[in-house]
């Protein structure tokens, strides 16, 4: 299984790009949000997801690994196949996702193509209060291809909401307050400016 690739970019095409990896081009489809980000000519580091069938095996390449962890993740809900998947990560950053499940704002799911009402209830449903996956290989991959705040804030985020589950909270209730917090305090927010911010959220009313 290839988990990363590390090369030249050869070409781009239309959800497609060829890494060149020591003289092999490798054929890896992605979104447009992650080809934006690739220059044909210049150095690139991916995540790689695999996808093997009785007929292909298909690699699809992201910027950053909490990016490959949501596509692999979302598959999980029924009705959510890669295209679908990706299109969902197009429309919407990894942290976006996580507030978008955490408030059931199903509307914002429904903005990706292919992902009509009720499939975005069906992802809401699926993984509200639960926790969100880690990207593998989170730290410094990617990095070169990213702003250096977006994978950072997304990484604050699932650390936030880890830190109040291990102080008693509920996932679900951790989620809403860290994405509650998040709105208020600002995307970069940092992991310790979040917690606080989410515990005066989770707080009650006096």
């Amino acid at each position: 299984m290839i988990g990363r690739l590390r090369g030249m970019i050869a070409a781009i095409g239309e959800g497609q790009a060829l890494i060149d990896v020591n003289g092999v081009g490798y054929l890896v489809h992605a979104g447009s949000r992650s080809l934006a980000k690739l220059t044909v000519g210049e150095a690139a580091e991916l995540h790689i997801e695999t996808q093997m069938s009785e007929s292909a095996i298909r690699l699809f390449a992201f910027v950053s690994g909490e990016d490959r962890a949501w596509f692999s993740r979302l598959q999980d809900a029924p009705g959510v196949g890669a295209k679908v998947a990706l299109s969902i990560l197009d429309a919407l950053t990894t942290a976006q996702l996580m507030d978008a499940i955490a408030l059931a704002d199903t509307a914002a799911i429904s903005r990706a193509n292919g992902v009509g009402k009720k499939l975005a209830e069906r992802i809401v449903t699926e993984f509200k209060g639960k926790p969100p996956p880690m990207g593998l290989f989170a730290s410094g991959i990617g990095a070169a291809l990213t702003t250096p705040a977006t994978p950072a804030a997304t990484g604050a985020r699932a650390a936030a909401i880890s830190a109040l589950v291990n102080l008693g909270y509920t996932p679900g209730d951790a989620s809403r307050a860290v994405a509650t917090a998040a709105r208020d305090v600002g995307e970069q927010a940092t992991e310790s400016t979040l917690i606080r911010a989410a515990l005066k959220a989770l707080a009650p009313a006096s």
